[in-house]
């Protein structure tokens, strides 16, 4: 399955239904009167977060949405049915956004949430509504409401729980392939990951799920390299594990420059917890690692952690740490534990 995080998408609600023009015909019934039904209502456009989707890639080949027009009213009092609605299903984490891709419309995070996104055209009156006593025989109707349309803005943050930030091939991706069932890309030249990439890992019989997005560089916020497009996928998540190459040769400006990153992106991301891990530590002798160990405390203010996901050195340390901020900022929102069974959250 394709990954896509961001559609623009056409959408219309339906017209109203015209009301009737139409009189009461029928043999021994003298002055019959006016009988024109009402028009039915035109159907709504609604957007409804469901269960299974992780990705907006049912919009990419289809961008036009209209919901169905009201049947027009009839003769012998017969009012038009209401046209059907039309329900656009998409992942949690899904944001809506006016055609200038900046006003938010919607914001919706919850499975089951559902928004009603425009209104249908009312159905217009029949003559019979017009009757009155002054008004015996009325020879107009109203007709139906026009639908409204727009075009719309989807944009999809992923709802993690704990995010992967870095350089490129700063081993972001071997990490959560060997924490998860997840199966990124895996390769020793940089961008190797263009997409965010979920996995669901489980530590103490407790489960989180972790967010891998695409390396970030220098100038990233500003657009630089892929850009931040893919930094809004980890606004959501509670704690952050920043992964610092012991392949680096300035270990402590690679730290600079992802902190920078994120203080220059903005959106809370420089403010949430943050673990530091020295990656692919295999790779170095005793004496060069704990040089470079101490080169990226001075720069961080606190004592990293050491972390080889290919001998699995600190795996289970760095899991632990993860999961127990997690449920530390679950408790302080009174969230419940939960349980992420199935494998729908790899791509």
């Amino acid at each position: 399955m394709k990954f896509l995080d961001q559609a623009k998408i056409f959408v219309r609600s339906g017209n109203g239904g015209a009301g009737a023009l139409s009189f009461r015909r029928e043999k021994y019934i003298a002055m019959g009167g006016p009988d024109g039904g009402n028009g039915g209502k035109g159907g709504d456009v609604w957007v409804e977060v469901v269960n299974g989707l992780n990705t907006l890639i049912d919009y990419r080949f289809k961008q036009h949405f209209k919901a169905k027009t009201g049947t027009h009213g009839m003769g012998r009092n017969r009012n038009g049915a209401a046209g059907a609605d039309i329900v656009l299903k998409v992942p949690a984490g899904t944001q809506i956004f006016e055609e200038d891709n900046e006003t938010l419309i919607a914001d919706l995070s919850e499975i089951g949430e559902k928004f009603l996104l425009m209104k249908g055209g009312n159905g217009g009156f029949g003559n019979a509504h017009f009757k009155s006593s002054t008004n015996q025989a009325p020879r107009h109707a109203n007709p139906g409401q026009d639908g409204i349309e727009r075009c719309i803005w989807l944009r999809l943050k992923l709802i993690a729980d704990a995010g992967l930030i870095g350089l490129p091939n700063a081993g972001k991706s071997t990490f959560l392939s060997c924490v998860s069932a997840a199966k990124p890309k895996i390769a020793d030249y940089p961008f190797t990951t263009l997409h965010p990439n979920l996995g669901v890992a489980a530590i103490d019989g407790r489960e989180f799920i972790i967010a891998d997005i695409p390396g970030l560089i220098e100038g990233a916020h500003e657009g630089a390299g892929i850009g931040d497009r893919f930094l809004g996928h980890v606004e959501r998540t509670r704690v952050l594990l920043h992964l610092v190459s012991a392949n680096e040769e300035d270990v402590a400006g690679a730290y600079r420059i992802i902190r920078n990153e994120l203080e220059g992106y903005g959106h809370g991301l420089a403010d949430k917890p943050e673990i530091v891990t020295l990656s692919q530590i295999d790779i170095l002798p005793d004496e060069a690692r704990i040089e470079k160990l101490e080169a990226l405390e001075a720069e961080c203010g606190r004592k990293p952690l050491e972390l080889s996901a290919v001998t699995r050195e600190g795996l289970e340390n760095t899991l632990r740490l993860m999961i127990d901020q997690v449920e530390k900022d679950r408790e302080k929102n009174n969230e419940p534990d939960k349980k992420h069974e199935g494998d729908w959250l790899k791509w």
